[in-house]
């Protein structure tokens, strides 16, 4: 499973991560500050670390800095109140894979994740929901084992909804990161393949609609 290092000092919003994490299916580890994080990223064996600038002992921007130096190709994405422009740079110039300013959504974390984990190659290529089981380099489907044929947007949108458990997920959401970002297309266009996908793999009752949001995949599966 990949395991990812929450460097947070705040309770409230490292607990918060880490439940965001659980929904999306990865483990976690928390520590809040700079010079703990040094040294449990150096002995430790994290494939992904989310970490804040402002933190005792040693600010983000060290932290990062004293990890490169020591050799630590882990990714890092930076989750910080610090927007200004001068900080992204410093930060994306530093090393960084991503750079994420507060306040942000759930679902915008997740998918961002995902994607700096697809570049490191070590995004999770199965994924498992109740009897459904999805193999995303084979690009396969199976639900209690049967084969199950979906098209190729279909599989994107289980996909989407597989990595984003219990969340609410906007037909807006859907569009940008299943559709491309300057899709103009109506969101019905969404409600057909969801509904096709309910319909497929028998998630009724658990791919259920919110009115006037969106949809949520519930964790029971």
């Amino acid at each position: 499973m990949i395991q990812i290092l929450i460097v947070e000092d705040d309770e409230n919003i490292s607990k918060m991560l880490a439940a965001t994490l659980s929904i999306g299916g990865y483990s976690y580890a928390q520590c809040g500050d700079g010079l703990e994080a040094v040294e449990r990223i150096t002995a430790g064996n994290y494939d992904l670390i989310l970490l804040d600038v402002m933190l005792p002992g040693a600010d983000g921007f060290a932290v990062l800095d004293t990890i490169r130096a020591r050799g630590c190709e882990t990714p890092v994405i930076f989750l910080t109140a610090l927007g200004a422009v001068a900080d992204k740079v410093k930060g994306l110039r530093g090393g960084a894979e991503d750079y994420i300013v507060k306040p942000f959504e759930a679902v915008e974390l997740l998918a961002r994740i995902e994607v700096v984990l697809r570049r490191a190659g070590k995004s999770e290529m199965r994924l498992r929901y109740g009897d459904i089981r999805v193999d995303i380099e084979r690009h396969t489907v199976t639900k209690a084992g049967v084969p199950v044929v979906l098209t190729p947007k279909e599989f994107d949108v289980l996909v989407f909804f597989m990595r984003n458990i219990d969340v609410a997920i906007t037909r807006e959401q859907l569009l940008s990161n299943v559709w491309e970002y300057n899709y103009t297309g109506e969101s019905r266009t969404v409600d057909i393949h969801v509904q096709q996908v309910r319909r497929k793999l028998g998630l009724q009752g658990k791919l259920i609609t919110i009115p006037k949001l969106g949809y949520r995949l519930e964790r029971r599966g």
